[in-house]
């Protein structure tokens, strides 16, 4: 049976991305070590298995190799250079939009490979955003509310008719007094999240106290229930403990979570530094001297912009839809911005 050209050329498309997959897999796998490095390669070797499911299907139609997609190049250059958590959210999503399922030239086990790749690849996605998610989540949030709180204060004051120094005047003190409150704020709220932690780790000091304790009424027992242990458990285990008083048996787990929250002064200066970067955009035309409409217009497609990118990058680290999320963010922070318009030009009107 003759193998129709636009077969042949659907399972060369296929061939090229499949090498550009494993590529990108490779050049993530040697910015990194131990058993992340491990799971890389592993990754590209399943897509050299799939490779060579193409490669005998094309026999001698093989002809000259292809380059992968766009999407996939971009995402091998981006390994090359980079290799972040930003690349392994679009490697996830990458394995996601995987054709196979519904190709009947493609077998169930590449299918249900790529659906394990997807999970696979946002475990160690999940391992990075973990470790960004505390000074991230205060840049993220930092930047938008820097962006949106600082438009509509400027919209809203330049409705009213004022001028364009007190508009200027207005939107500076906006971003000072707005980062240094950010800045604050997350400094206590993850300083107060340690130290409540902190606060459920086992007294280090307890074990002191082991070797005293009654054999046949200890309550050491109690502290294991406490911890969550069922009663036999707990008994079994206070028992074992004081059979063996030179093995350090911690009373409990320590809660260790500096990955997930971040440091509270690197979340306070990103918010801060975050947020005044957020928030000197809508004053920008107004430092050059344009005034008016021309400056409403000017502002608002910057913030607008600015808006876009944040959303996009949010969603790309969150795995979610970057156009989405990207428009989600711009309907959002335009919907607070022109609230606050329509009220100052309602308090003009007023005023006058």
């Amino acid at each position: 049976m003759t193998t129709s050209p636009a077969t042949i050329r659907r399972w060369r498309k296929y061939l090229a991305d499949e090498r550009a997959e494993a590529a990108v897999y490779r050049d993530l796998a040697g910015r990194r070590t131990g058993e992340e490095r491990e799971i890389l390669l592993a990754l590209a070797d399943a897509e050299a298995r799939h490779e060579t499911h193409w490669l005998e299907l094309l026999g001698d139609d093989v002809g000259k190799p292809l380059r992968g997609d766009i999407r996939t190049r971009l995402l091998g250059w981006l390994a090359r250079r980079f290799g972040s958590v930003f690349v392994l959210a679009l490697a996830q999503r990458a394995e996601a939009r995987s054709p196979y399922e519904d190709d009947a030239d493609a077998t169930a086990t590449m299918a249900a490979d790529e659906r394990i790749h997807e999970e696979v690849v946002r475990g160690l996605a999940t391992r990075g955003r973990n470790r960004l998610s505390g000074t991230f989540r205060a840049a993220v949030f930092g930047a938008n509310d820097g962006l949106v709180s600082n438009l509509a204060l400027v919209l809203g004051i330049g409705a009213t008719g004022v001028s364009t120094p007190i508009i200027l005047a207005t939107g500076l003190a906006g971003l000072l007094a707005g980062a240094l409150s950010m800045g604050a704020g997350e400094f206590v709220s993850i300083r107060s999240q340690r130290e409540l932690l902190a606060a459920s780790n086992p007294n280090p000091e307890t074990r002191t106290a082991l070797p005293f304790l009654d054999v046949d009424a200890n309550e050491l027992s109690l502290v294991y229930r406490a911890r969550g242990m069922t009663e036999e458990e707990a008994t079994a285990h206070a028992a074992e403990v004081m059979r063996d008083l030179s093995v350090d048996h911690s009373v409990g787990d320590t809660v260790d979570d500096h990955e997930e929250i971040g440091s509270s002064l690197g979340a306070a200066v990103s918010s801060f530094l975050f947020f005044a970067s957020g928030a000197i955009i809508p004053v920008l035309p107004y430092l050059f001297g344009l005034q008016g409409v021309a400056a409403v217009v000017v502002s608002s497609t910057l913030v607008g912009l600015a808006l876009l990118g944040t959303g996009a990058v949010t969603g790309l680290l969150s795995g979610g839809p970057p156009l989405k999320r990207a428009l989600r963010q711009l309907a959002i922070g335009f919907g607070a911005a022109g609230a606050t318009y329509l009220l100052g030009l309602l308090f003009g009107v007023s005023a006058s």
